[in-house]
C-alpha cells in the first residue's frame, strides 16, 4: 500500500526481522531511520493518519528487534566464553544497550501516536508488552558488575546523567532566579496595590500573595516547558483532580470561599479588635482557610473562616470613638442633685473625655437599694479603657467626699418571739 511516500508491507510476527520488510521511498525514508532525532520523529508523526501508523509501529518493532537479538547474541557469547568477560565487553554492551534505548524511545513514539489516532488497543498493547518484556528479562538475567557498568557508563554520558545532572541544575538555578524575580513582582505589587483607596490589609496581603505563587509557579512551567518536559498531561492531570478535590475539600473550599468574602467585605482588617463566634481577640491575620486572632492575655486563636463569616460580627474597634456605658448609684437619702453635680464635674474633668458628643448624666432607675444615675461618656477608642477605669476609681471617691454613700444591696432579717405573743 503506497500512502503519502510510504510502502508498508503488513505487521511481521515478533520472532522475525523485519527491518528489511519495510520498503521506504525516496521522499520520506527518515521515518525509519534509528539517527533520526525525537523532536524531528514528532513533527513527522503528526500528519500521519491510523492506517499509517500501524505499518510503521510495526516498521519500528522490527528496528528494536533487531537491536535486541544483536545484544542477546553478544550476551550469548559471554556465556559460552567466559573469557571474553572483561570491563571493555561490557562497556561495549553498555554502549549497544543505551543504543536500543534511544530506538525503544522512538519506537514508544510511534506506538504512542498509533494508540492516540485510534489503533487498535490489543496490537498497542502487544507492542508495548513487547517492550517491557525485553527490558524486564534482560535486567533479570544480568549480571550485578553488567548493571554496574552500564550505570557507570550511563553516567558519565553527555546523553545520559551529565545531561541529568544539568537539567537538575538548570531547574535549582531556575529556582532561585524564579525566587528573586518573584520576590521583586511581589515588592511591585505591594507598592501599586498599595496605592489602590479604601483596600484593606487583608486582601492586599493576599493579592501580594497570590503575585509571589503565581510568578513562581508559571516559572516553572516555563523551565520545564523549555528543558523539554511535556506539561500538557500536567494541567490534564490538574484538571481531572480538581473535579475529584472540590468534593474531598468541601469545608475547605467553604473556608476559602469565606476568606475572600472577609477580605472584599471588610468586616475588620489586621489589628481590629472583633468579637465573633464567643471569641474577642485582635485580628492578627487572614489565610484562605482561617483567621488568627489574639486574646488579651495573648492566646492565639485560629478560628476557620466558614465560622466567622458564618456569626455574628462584632468590631470593636471599627469606629473613631466609643461611648463609655456607666451606672453609679447614690442612697436613697442622698440629694440626687448633689449626686448629679459630683458626677457631672468628675466627668469633665478627665483629660480624656470628649466634649462633642457631650456626655449624658440621668437618673435611669430606682433600683432596691439605690438611686442609679446612667453615665455615658465618649472617648476615643484607644482611650475607652483608660476612661472607664479611671472613671470608676475616682467617682467613688468623689461621691464619698461629697458626703454620697453608695449603697450596696443588704437584707434585713426580723426575729419574733413566738412565746411572747402567746
Amino acid at each position: 500500500m503506497l500512502t503519502a511516500g510510504l510502502l508498508f508491507l503488513p505487521r511481521p510476527a515478533l520472532s522475525q526481522d523485519t527491518t528489511a520488510d519495510l520498503a521506504i521511498t525516496s521522499s520520506a525514508p527518515e521515518l525509519v531511520n534509528p539517527a533520526i532525532s525525537t523532536d524531528e520523529l514528532a513533527y513527522r508523526l503528526i500528519p500521519l493518519t491510523k492506517d499509517e501508523l500501524d505499518p510503521l509501529s510495526g516498521a519500528w518493532l522490527g528496528i528494536v528487534q533487531s537491536k535486541t537479538a544483536e545484544i542477546a547474541a553478544r550476551q550469548v557469547d559471554l556465556l559460552n566464553n567466559p573469557s571474553l568477560a572483561d570491563d571493555t565487553t561490557f562497556q561495549e554492551i553498555a554502549l549497544m544497550v543505551e543504543e536500543r534505548a534511544g530506538l525503544f524511545q522512538r519506537f514508544s513514539m510511534v506506538v504512542a501516536a498509533f494508540e492516540s489516532k485510534g489503533g487498535d488497543p490489543e496490537i498497542v498493547a502487544e507492542l508495548r508488552a513487547y517492550r517491557d518484556s525485553v527490558l524486564f528479562n534482560e535486567t533479570i538475567l544480568a549480571s550485578p558488575r553488567a548493571i554496574a557498568l552500564a550505570f557507570l557508563e550511563w553516567l558519565t554520558r553527555s546523553d545520559g546523567g551529565l545531561a541529568v545532572a544539568l537539567d537538575i541544575g538548570v531547574v535549582i538555578l531556575a529556582f532561585l532566579a524564579l525566587l528573586f524575580v518573584s520576590r521583586f513582582a511581589r515588592g511591585l505589587a505591594r507598592r501599586w496595590i498599595g496605592r489602590v483607596p479604601n483596600m484593606s490589609k487583608l486582601l492586599e496581603a493576599f493579592l501580594v500573595g497570590a503575585v509571589f505563587w503565581l510568578v513562581i509557579t508559571l516559572g516553572l512551567l516555563f523551565v520545564l516547558a523549555a528543558l523539554g518536559v511535556n506539561i500538557t498531561p500536567l494541567f490534564a492531570m490538574i484538571g481531572g483532580a480538581s473535579f475529584i478535590l472540590a468534593f474531598a475539600f468541601q469545608d475547605t473550599l467553604g473556608n476559602l470561599a469565606s476568606g475572600l468574602m472577609i477580605m472584599i467585605n471588610r468586616p475588620f482588617d489586621e489589628g481590629d479588635y472583633v468579637l465573633v463566634g464567643g471569641v474577642g481577640g485582635t485580628v492578627r491575620s487572614v489565610s484562605i482557610v482561617a483567621t488568627t486572632v489574639t486574646t488579651g492575655d495573648n492566646q492565639v486563636i485560629v478560628i476557620p473562616n466558614k465560622n466567622v463569616w458564618g456569626n455574628v460580627i462584632t468590631n470593636v474597634t471599627a469606629s473613631d470613638t466609643r461611648r463609655v456605658d456607666l451606672v453609679f448609684g447614690i442612697s436613697y437619702d442622698d440629694s440626687i442633685e448633689d449626686a448629679e453635680r459630683v458626677i457631672n464635674d468628675v466627668v469633665k474633668a478627665h483629660p480624656l473625655v470628649l466634649k462633642d458628643p457631650e456626655p449624658t448624666i440621668r437618673v435611669n432607675e430606682l433600683g432596691a437599694s439605690s438611686v442609679n444615675f446612667i453615665c455615658r461618656p465618649w472617648a476615643r477608642t484607644s482611650d475607652y479603657w483608660t476612661v472607664y477605669w479611671d472613671l470608676t476609681h475616682q467617682m467613688k471617691d468623689a461621691l464619698e467626699t461629697a458626703g454620697l454613700s453608695i449603697p450596696y444591696p443588704q437584707q434585713d432579717v426580723h426575729i419574733r418571739d413566738v412565746n411572747a405573743q402567746s
